[in-house]
């Protein structure tokens, strides 16, 4: 039983409606202006940070939910998940299974938001009632919707998977019987990872709440189609448990079957305790050590080589459709030269916004001081503090001498988390280039946040066009971070990501993340084929650093001639020929290609280079050729019998999120006493000050990383200012 809440359960600020549009006479009918500009402040004013009537209480120790159509409170449904992965040499097949148990009398759907590694192919989902298994179609979202509504409305079991990121997915369940329990099983295909001879496999287990920044508020109200930079934000929002009054919900079992296709090193995992069986040199059975446990934290296993058994180059293929997929993951040798001591301008930013506090806080800090600790004599560099505003330390790059870093090190020490989390800013002010003709200095920006943010399309627009020579490294902190926004920012920003889970990762991964930016990039990189007719991906290679493999797919008629790969290694020149005749059986590859593609036009659709309607075709022909979800298709499974009474209620609602692990609730949805301030605009200023002096001006007055409640109240009055001004000068005339 879920421990009864003191409060109602809050909702990420995302999920608070926006102001609407008011209605074409505001500006010109008498007595209609001052009523909507009075009703836009009231809708402002009372929008609270926390959710006040969508959950009540009975004082029976369960968590409650409202009807959707009136009626007295049902509990929430019960959720628990089970995760069976198989690794296969470069590729992993996992499934999730997800139990959505109704331990009330009533009928009910239940809706979970659930993340999936960013990288994920999903294409399969079947829904499972008592002994019968339903399998999803394909199908355009919109249709998809459609007969998952219908089928709900007749009373029908029916599950309906959507991706709202590549990360981010919601599963919709109808018709939950009293008593019952339904199974949702999705299934996906994903690539592991690797880095200077470590492989990983991640899942994320629960999803972080996001900050959205406030849509164009005054914009909307004088213009009606003002963009919302996250015009999705209700469906990326969810309830979530505050730990302190809540014991954690939706436990998690996990097995996992390495079968890595050489000689296994050691096996380990940084985030959480586990059970490791030796089924053979190369083959490992993983389970959790503590049996389920709360989905609060991204579960990341890391795997090596035996000495002197990693492989440098790896090719696969997979038969499918009549053609064949080639995977080929190629690792440049470690080459010195002397292009690594090459002068750098390193900006770094760092996020201490509310979503921050805690343990994430500390990890940044301690990651950001040991770069700083990095950097040369002849390097130089900046600072850049944000949450929802931002500070510059210095009004341009300096030399890294004693004098700059000691203060640079004051000024993180005096961080604290606090505020929301407008990312937009300081990146682009980190990508600003003042001296563009340096191209004799290698300028990189470093950017450390845990990116639980709602508008990644503002943000990839941005680099794509302003990134100019920089070279963008992100670092991922904390438990749950946003690694769809990190890895893709990353790839656009022609740098790597690099996650810091733990406190006792930060030394290890940020030396190993500083020696990149210190090395030479694998530059001018180029992918040949001999035989005509291949369709490749990515079709821009990256610069690579020190351990970084590059992995491409491509699809052919049939895997014959060679791939030739050539670069530049600190300025001499590189190259490696592969025979594709060669290549080792592997499964999933023909989804990874198609995966990929379309990623490549989400990005094109971004960034200008492909209209959006072509991007879209693209899309949704190789999401429907490959039965795969996408923005633009979704999974849906309807049992063919009705099965609720005709006449019988439904009640539907929202499954609650645990918190991360680490996150301090206070911190990111503030208290009921600070939501009634306004938070200062969103400004730049240089920090000048001594840190003592730095920490405490940024006690700022909105705490509440995902909440916009403030901002609100304060539209609210300036419209109601405005249609009492017009009335009075309609009145004049």
């Amino acid at each position: 039983m879920l421990s009864l809440p003191h409060s109602p359960l809050p909702l990420p600020p995302h999920s608070r409606s926006p102001l609407a549009h008011p209605a074409p006479g505001l500006t010109r009918n008498l007595l209609l202006g001052p009523l909507i500009a009075l009703l836009l402040a009231l809708i402002a004013g009372v929008a609270p940070a926390r959710a006040q009537d969508s959950r009540a209480q009975d004082g029976s120790g369960t968590l409650l939910l409202l009807r959707i159509e009136g009626g007295a409170p049902v509990e929430a449904p019960r959720l628990k998940a089970d995760a069976a992965i198989t690794v296969s040499g470069p590729t992993a097949r996992a499934t999730i299974t997800q139990a959505f148990r109704n331990t009330t009398s009533e009928w009910v759907e239940g809706t979970y938001l659930f993340p999936l590694p960013e990288d994920a192919a999903v294409d399969t989902m079947k829904l499972v009632v008592g002994d019968r298994v339903i399998v999803a179609d394909i199908r355009e979202r919109a249709a998809a919707r459609r007969v998952y509504e219908a089928a709900k409305a007749e009373g029908k079991a029916a599950a309906l998977t959507e991706q709202q990121r590549p990360n981010l997915f919601t599963n919709a369940v109808a018709n939950i019987g009293p008593g019952e329990t339904v199974l949702v099983q999705i299934a996906y295909q994903q690539p592991v990872r690797s880095s200077a001879g470590t492989y990983a496999l991640r899942l994320p287990t629960v999803a972080a709440p996001r900050y959205s920044p406030a849509p164009p508020a005054v914009m909307a109200v004088v213009e009606r189609g003002a963009a919302d930079p996250v015009p999705d934000r209700e469906t990326i929002a969810a309830p979530v448990l505050d730990p302190a009054r809540h014991a954690p919900s939706n436990p998690l079992t996990l097995t996992i079957d390495l079968k890595a296709g050489f000689t296994l090193g050691r096996v380990r995992s940084a985030t959480h305790a586990v059970r490791i069986e030796e089924l053979s040199a190369s083959e490992r059975r993983i389970t959790l050590a503590d049996g389920a446990t709360a989905a609060d934290r991204d579960f990341e296993l890391t795997w090596t080589a035996a000495p002197s058994e990693a492989p440098s180059i790896g090719l696969f293929r997979e038969r499918v459709a009549g053609a064949e997929a080639v995977l080929a993951v190629v690792t440049p040798p470690e080459t010195a030269s002397p292009a690594a001591s090459v002068p750098r301008d390193v900006v770094f930013v760092i996020d201490n916004s509310g979503s921050m506090g805690g343990a994430s806080m500390r990890q940044a800090k301690a990651s950001l001081l040991i770069g700083l600790d990095r950097l040369g004599a002849h390097d130089r560099f900046n600072v850049i503090r944000f949450d929802h505003s931002f500070d510059t330390l210095f009004p341009d790059l300096v030399p890294a001498d004693a004098h700059h870093l000691m203060r640079a090190k004051s000024f993180v020490a005096g961080l604290q988390a606090s505020g929301g989390t407008e990312m937009l800013a300081p990146l682009q002010a980190a990508l600003r280039d003042a001296t563009p003709e340096e191209t004799g200095r290698l300028r990189q920006v470093v950017f450390l946040t845990d990116g639980a943010i709602g508008n990644e399309a503002q943000i990839f627009s941005a680099i794509a066009t302003e990134r100019g020579r920089s070279r963008l490294f992100m670092v991922g902190i904390g438990s749950a971070p946003n690694g769809y926004l990190m890895r893709h920012a990353a790839e656009l920003g022609q740098g790597s990501f690099t996650q810091i889970d733990t406190p006792d990762q930060v030394t290890e991964r940020m030396r190993a993340l500083l020696v990149k930016l210190e090395s030479p990039a694998v530059t001018d990189l180029t992918a040949t084929f001999s035989e005509p007719g291949i369709d490749v991906t990515p079709t821009r290679l990256p610069d690579l650093y020190r351990g970084e493999p590059l992995t491409l797919s491509a699809r052919m008629g049939q895997a014959r001639g060679t791939l030739t790969l050539t670069g530049r290694i600190g300025g001499q020149p590189w190259q490696t020929q592969l025979h594709l005749d060669a290549a080792q059986d592997g499964t999933g590859i023909g989804k990874l290609w198609a995966r990929t593609k379309i990623a490549e036009a989400e990005t094109a659709r971004l960034t200008g280079g492909l209209t959006a309607e072509a991007a879209d075709a693209a899309i949704l022909r190789l999401a429907l050729d490959h039965g795969l979800t996408t923005r633009l298709t979704s999974l849906v499974a309807v049992e063919a019998t009705p099965r609720r009474p005709a006449g019988m209620r439904l009640a539907s609602t929202e499954l609650p999120l645990n918190l991360p692990a680490g996150w301090d609730f206070e911190t990111v949805f503030g208290t009921q006493d600070e939501a009634t301030q306004l938070p200062r605009p969103p400004r730049q200023r240089r920090a000048a000050a001594p840190a003592t002096q730095i920490a405490a001006t940024q006690a700022v007055a909105l705490p509440q990383t995902a909440t916009d409640f403030e901002i609100r109240a304060w539209l609210g009055a300036l419209l109601l200012a405005l249609g009492l001004v017009l009335s009075r000068r309609r009145l004049a005339a």
